[in-house]
């Protein structure tokens, strides 16, 4: 311990070592290092003074390791690749001291995904903050990463090619029923499902377009009977036996105890997915922000 306080070795030094063993030559070292051949060959002679052995020697093919050159030569190699990844370390640490993460979603992912995805990355990152506005479709979520609104998006799967997408789970779409309509052991068939009367929510049109194709393909269509604007109206209406639903089951989440939750006679899902602009350079925070919502669905799935 005692050498090494009294060591006056430089960063320099090393550099010039390594480059000048690396290309066994003085002149080609120095244009690597965007130095001059006398810079160099003065950090090589002030290290061989320092540490009181010789490390290369000098001639007219160039400049050639001695063994004990060749030994530290290694050293050096590696000690500026561990200086490397400290500086590394630092850089990615001071991208993530400040700063925040926006995020676009629709209020299903604001409410039952988010929270704690955002609780955890606060944990683990106090002082990057998060962003989340929410949109009434997909379509616009999307639009929002393409405009630099948001730098993460939560949508439907697939997606177009604009976006690098990961799924992040697999949700339902469920028949929602009065109370006391069907009983619990009579299996649902699209018979049953055609004639109740529909209630549909006119911000959906996406969903609604997917539901009404997966019931074309076994020859049924929906009987709409009330559009509103609000899931919440929906639910309260099947839930006075105003009619039935099929909603997405995030969606319709908490749903009351008292209405009746069915799948379709032949299960229809969506895949959701998290997206960012594919080839975007985008801050630190956005890939700590994934790699937190990755850990927390992964474990919950």
């Amino acid at each position: 311990m005692d050498k090494i306080n009294d060591c006056n070795l430089k960063i320099s030094q090393l550099r010039a070592l390594v480059a000048v063993g690396d290309r066994n030559s003085f002149s080609e070292a120095a244009l690597e290092l965007g130095l001059s051949q006398s810079t160099v060959s003065y950090a090589i002679a002030t290290l061989e003074e320092e540490l009181g052995v010789v490390l290369v020697l000098r001639g007219r093919h160039g400049a050639t390791l001695t063994p004990i050159g060749e030994e530290i030569f290694e050293e050096a190699r590696q000690i500026l690749r561990l200086l490397g990844n400290v500086l590394e370390k630092a850089e990615r640490e001071k991208g993530l001291q400040s700063g925040q993460v926006r995020v676009a979603c629709v209020r299903s992912i604001a409410t039952h995904v988010l929270p704690k995805v955002i609780a955890r990355f606060r944990e683990k990152y106090p002082t990057l903050g998060v962003v989340i506005t929410e949109y009434d479709r997909y379509a616009e979520v999307e639009q929002a990463l393409q405009q630099g609104q948001a730098e993460v998006g939560f949508t439907l799967l697939p997606t177009g090619k604009e976006f690098d997408a990961w799924e992040l789970f697999r949700d339902e779409f469920v028949v929602l029923l009065s109370p006391g309509v069907l009983a619990c052991d009579v299996p649902l068939s699209w018979e049953q499902v055609a004639e109740y009367p529909m209630i549909v929510n006119l911000r959906s049109p996406q969903h609604n377009k997917v539901i009404q194709e997966h019931f074309l393909q076994f020859g049924h269509t929906l009987k709409v009977d009330h559009k509103v604007r609000e899931d919440s109206t929906v639910l309260s209406m099947v839930k006075q036996g105003l009619g039935a639903t099929v909603m997405a089951r995030l969606t319709a989440e908490p749903i009351p105890e008292e209405i009746q939750v069915r799948s379709l006679p032949v299960p229809l899902e969506r895949i959701i997915g998290v997206i960012i602009l594919a080839d975007a350079i985008l801050p630190k925070g956005v890939f700590a922000f994934l790699d937190v919502l990755k850990q927390v669905w992964v474990t919950k799935l």
